[in-house]
């Protein structure tokens, strides 16, 4: 191995080193019981209303338990005023993640990925998000 803090732990998941495993099986024995794995996710598209809020939710297992890292357009999201991102264990193995924009913004349209990484693999969704802007029919009716 390197020098300790030359690599983060997910720049080492992403592009793990085939010679630590006697064979092919082996890893893959590892990846599929061990490995990360998303076993619920919001749906791919989403419509939202601008004003209201955006919720997205990932659950994952995997031994050890993974963790759960939010993008937005390619860019790790973190949260701030408007983005909360709340995390639950549940049980040893498992983790559920729920993602919050209140209130969302046409600036929120966009792609959304949920990556849940441990040392065995990683496994991702992603969510497609556009907004609509209800026109009241009182408007419609008087003839904006």
């Amino acid at each position: 191995g390197g020098e300790p803090g030359r690599f983060t732990e997910y720049s080492q998941v992403r592009t793990p080193y085939t010679d630590e495993w006697p064979d092919n099986k082996t890893m893959q024995w590892y990846v599929g019981k061990k490995g990360a794995k998303i076993t619920k996710a919001s749906h791919f598209d989403y419509e939202y209303v601008l004003g209201h809020k955006i919720v997205f939710l990932c659950v994952a297992k995997g031994k050890p338990r993974p963790q759960i890292i939010w993008f937005k357009d390619g860019r790790e999201l973190y949260a701030h005023r408007y983005l909360h991102i709340s995390q639950y264990w549940r049980g040893k193995h498992r983790i559920k993640s729920k993602m919050e924009i209140d209130p969302a913004t046409q600036g929120d349209a966009g792609i959304y990925e949920c990556h849940a990484n441990n040392k065995y693999s990683i496994d991702m969704r992603s969510f497609r998000t556009d907004y609509s802007i209800f026109v009241s029919s009182s408007a419609l009716s008087s003839g904006y």
